[in-house]
């Protein structure tokens, strides 16, 4: 039996439920620089953007990115915008975090 544990391909629906449960508690949501600066620029409010990781569906397939992890864009009508927000799935050993890339 092989001892090298062999990593587990998320799909676009689980990457999505996944992201949408750990977004539930927005302690556990990071925005990078990046995204800040883009909502500032675009009038995105972070109400918006829980709201499109809560309950947007999957509008970029969900890969792995340069840094190892799950990303996946997620798209959600709100208030009248259509708000897109670039998110990566990050995991520790006790925790999952939401990293927002870039919203638009």
């Amino acid at each position: 039996m092989p001892s090298q544990v062999l990593p587990f391909k998320l799909n676009d629906a689980n990457l999505r439920r996944l992201i949408h449960e750990v977004a539930r508690d927005t302690a556990r949501v990071f925005f990078v620089p990046h995204a800040k600066k883009r909502m500032r620029e675009r009038k995105i409010t972070p109400t918006q953007v829980y709201d499109c990781l809560r309950n947007g569906q999957v509008s970029e397939r969900a890969h792995v990115n340069l840094h190892g992890s799950w990303q996946c864009t997620l798209t959600r009508r709100h208030a009248g915008d259509e708000v897109t927000v670039v998110a990566a799935l990050e995991r520790d050993d006790h925790d999952d975090w939401v990293v927002v890339i870039t919203v638009y």
